[in-house]
């Protein structure tokens, strides 16, 4: 007698009605493509606004530092009653209208704290290119687990169909006599750990399409993504080593070496502080008649318009507060440059890893394929002989769970080593050319 399988009944009509509506609404959602997804990551995202707000903030600061070499103008009033002789008010004399104008002329100091200013102006665009990394890698990874967890919903929809058909034929078989009890529990063992399976992966593709709409500022219903819209992943070169290129890339180094850099300068300045300088100064005011000025100055001689410009020669001679102030600069200074070498020597270290793990991983990845293309085939063998009435049952229902755990096993692998290579392309400052194929970056820390 030939096997024939039962067709699979739904039993709860609610949850039907309830996929279907979702089918539905996901069906006229329009697709995600990935590259359009980081973008809209990327204009929306909260990390890369505040990085945004870093490099405004820094260069605010070095045209605050470069402007002192613009005069100053402050106009305004010195009104006041006087008794006795007319004394000044905060530092000038009592005046109806008074303008005062100052600027830096020469200062060595001031001159390293601009450039200090400016390096830590061109860090902040580091950050801001590392976190645009970050946000892109966020997305890729997002977008590559959602693929692999609705393609695995997909597979065990299949698995839970065919586990439940096979838990009712074995049912059916114990009826006969064919089978024992035990079977029948394997049987619904089976469609147990389906059933498991299918709630992880249902309830992670869940928490994925609510992070790639935090992302990306879409609805959770519009989320539905193209998986074959991710780009091919370039292979890794085992004898190309890495390390230099991340060096020579990462924004995390650039930006350590910037502020060492600006810890550098901003210590010269500080030393330089000891150096003369020379400020530009100009006042006007035009005094009144009832300050008492008439009283201590002949009245022959004051006049109610007067003007001073001219230019302010400092020439420190003992200040030991000032050279305690450069030491500490040195030593910022020093730990800066210390740090630097760390990010440096950590970027190369975290490279090589990644390198090593991407070729073991890229391996595993193979055997886990070639694992499950034999238990597929082992499958297909069985089912073969089902039809042939050659094969039982039994081996039928052990060649579909390895072909299934074999195809779980694949996918968990192929993420991984999607995992992997990703953070190794943003390590070697390759991931946005591989996330946005074509697009030319106008970020300056790029160029």
């Amino acid at each position: 007698m030939k096997l024939r399988l039962p067709r699979l009944h739904c039993t709860n009509p609610l949850a039907l009605c309830a996929a279907v509506l979702l089918l539905a609404a996901r069906g006229q959602a329009e697709p995600l493509p990935l590259e359009r997804a980081v973008r809209l990551a990327l204009a929306h995202s909260t990390g890369s606004a505040i990085a945004n707000a870093d490099v405004q903030r820094t260069f605010a600061s070095y045209r605050e530092l470069r402007n002192n070499y613009l005069p100053q103008l402050n106009v305004g009033s010195g009104l006041g009653w006087t008794y006795g002789y007319p004394l000044s008010i905060e530092g000038s004399a009592p005046a109806l209208a008074n303008a005062a104008a100052q600027s830096t002329v020469f200062s060595p100091a001031q001159r390293q704290f601009v450039n200090a200013a400016k390096t830590e102006w061109h860090a902040s665009e580091f950050q801001d290119k590392d976190q645009r990394n970050a946000v892109i890698q966020d997305v890729a990874l997002t977008y590559a687990e959602l693929a692999k967890w609705e393609a695995r919903l997909v597979r065990l929809q299949q698995d839970e169909a065919q586990a439940q058909q096979m838990e009712q034929a074995v049912a059916e078989r114990l009826q006969e006599g064919v089978d024992s009890a035990v079977d029948l529990n394997k049987a619904k063992l089976v469609a147990a750990r389906v059933r498991l399976h299918r709630a992880e992966a249902s309830g992670s593709a869940d928490v994925l399409r609510r992070h790639l709409s935090t992302l990306t500022g879409l609805p959770v219903s519009a989320i539905e993504i193209a998986p074959e819209t991710i780009p091919a992943l370039p292979p890794v070169a085992s004898e190309e080593d890495l390390s230099e290129k991340a060096i020579a890339s990462s924004p995390a180094i650039k930006l350590a070496e910037q502020h060492s850099l600006a810890e550098s300068m901003r210590a010269l300045g500080e030393h330089r502080s000891l150096y003369p300088s020379i400020d530009f100064s100009a006042q006007y005011a035009r005094f009144s008649t009832f300050n008492n000025y008439t009283e201590y100055f002949p009245p022959r001689t004051f006049q109610r318009d007067n003007a001073t410009i001219g230019f302010a020669f400092r020439i420190p001679l003992f200040n030991t507060s000032q050279r305690a102030r450069a030491e500490a600069a040195d030593a910022e200074a020093l730990k800066a440059k210390k740090q630097a070498e760390a990010a440096r020597n950590q970027v190369a270290e975290e490279t090589l890893k990644l390198q090593r793990a991407a070729e073991q991983i890229e391996a595993a990845r193979e055997v886990a394929q070639l694992e499950y293309q034999l238990a597929q085939s082992g499958l297909e063998a069985a089912q073969t002989r089902i039809d042939a009435k050659t094969g039982t049952l039994h081996e039928l229902a052990d060649a579909r769970v390895q072909a299934a755990e074999r195809y779980l096993l694949f996918q968990d692998a192929d993420f991984e080593y999607q995992r992997v290579r990703m953070s190794l392309l943003r390590a070697t400052g390759d991931l946005e050319k591989w996330a946005l194929p074509g697009a030319a970056s106008t970020n300056p820390a790029s160029k």
